[in-house]
């Protein structure tokens, strides 16, 4: 008996596909099959069916569309991600366009992605090639769910100018990607509500979601967030995030506050909004006074800001594998040496409200 095919049928990426439609389930498992990388373990048309297979069987991605019978695919979502086991959510619903209150409500869930859906007629070569890429872009098998955690990686520390005993900080400043608003949920709901720092946060979302995000960051934290302005004054108990089409600099007033800029200049990283050119532009600004966090996300962005928070003596923290969507961000900071600590987003949160370095 050939090997190749076993093998192969093994190495599959493995997805269930929840959505009541039959037409759509038929459809979507063309889609995705159609590339052989992945194979559609199963397609159900209920919450309840889900969670009974997802109790029997293990898989990498979940498909879940939103409109479904009995409990919809948002409120089951917490439940979905705890019986997945690791799996990752992609929203695929006709609900869930850029900057619609359902996509940000679902990545504020977990989910790691989403995807509007086409009517029937529009479920084309083209949805699923759409479809594909994001099942590419979070198949990597080094952090799939199912994949035997790595042993704990040996980092030496780059040192940093030499520190005082209880330095403080007087600002923080977030990166995130892929997972991250999950993770920010769960940081800045550790933040007691007497914690007055200001906090600059770039997430790469499009320009599009980023008046419902900042809505759903200050329901999140319970205070103010703005999405950045150029020239925008940094003041204490509000939150700062990127637009979706610009980097947020910081620069001095010169009378010990600072202010907004917004550039679109290239990026190392080539994302816009960048995490680099805010942590770099903070730690020109701030030095030792600036605590840098970056959570999930794929890709090195931020790598490079990290160095410069270092290099000025700030202080940078990062979301661990553990609990990591994609550990890409913030695994490229820790395997460099220069995290100061490596945390799950609660600790994170808690650790930042004491305004003490790790």
């Amino acid at each position: 008996m050939a090997l190749a095919p076993l093998i192969e049928a093994a190495l599959a990426v493995r997805v269930l596909i929840v959505d009541d439609s039959v037409v759509a389930r038929v459809v979507l498992t063309r889609l995705v099959q159609a590339d052989g990388r992945f194979v559609v373990a199963a397609a159900v048309g209920t919450i309840a069916a889900a969670l009974q297979f997802l109790s029997e069987e293990t898989v990498d991605i979940i498909l879940l569309d939103v409109a479904l019978p009995g409990v919809d695919g948002l409120t089951a979502l917490p439940d979905m991600l705890a019986a997945g086991r690791g799996a990752r959510i992609v929203i695929v619903s006709s609900s869930a366009g850029d900057g619609a209150a359902t996509t940000i409500q679902a990545l504020a869930l977990g989910a790691a992605d989403t995807l509007e859906k086409p009517d029937a007629s529009g479920l084309s070569s083209d949805f699923g090639r759409r479809l594909v890429d994001r099942l590419s872009r979070l198949s990597d098998r080094s952090t799939l769910g199912r994949t035997p955690t790595p042993p704990p990686i040996a980092v030496t520390p780059v040192a940093p100018p030499p520190r005082t005993a209880g330095d403080a900080y007087d600002i923080v400043a977030i990166g995130a990607s892929t997972g991250g608003i999950h993770a920010l949920g769960q940081m800045l709901r550790a933040l007691p509500p007497t914690f007055r720092l200001p906090v600059l946060v770039t997430q790469h979302l499009p320009a599009s979601f980023m008046p419902y995000f900042a809505a759903q960051l200050a329901l999140m934290a319970g205070r103010p967030c703005d999405v950045a302005t150029d020239r925008l004054r940094i003041r204490p108990g509000r939150l700062i995030v990127a637009p979706g089409d610009a980097h947020l600099r910081c620069v001095s007033l010169g009378d010990g506050n600072a202010a907004v800029r917004l550039n679109t200049d290239p990026a190392v990283s080539g994302c816009l909004p960048s995490v680099d050119p805010m942590l770099s532009s903070l730690a020109e600004v701030f030095g030792r006074r600036l605590m840098a966090v970056v959570l999930s996300g794929m890709g090195r962005d931020g790598a490079e800001g990290a160095r410069r928070v270092r290099a000025a003596g700030g202080c940078v923290v990062v979301q661990d594998q553990a609990s990591s969507v994609v550990w890409g961000m913030p695994g490229a900071i820790a395997m460099q040496g220069l995290a100061d600590a490596v945390l799950p987003p609660d600790a994170i949160g808690r650790l930042i409200a004491t305004r003490r370095r790790p």
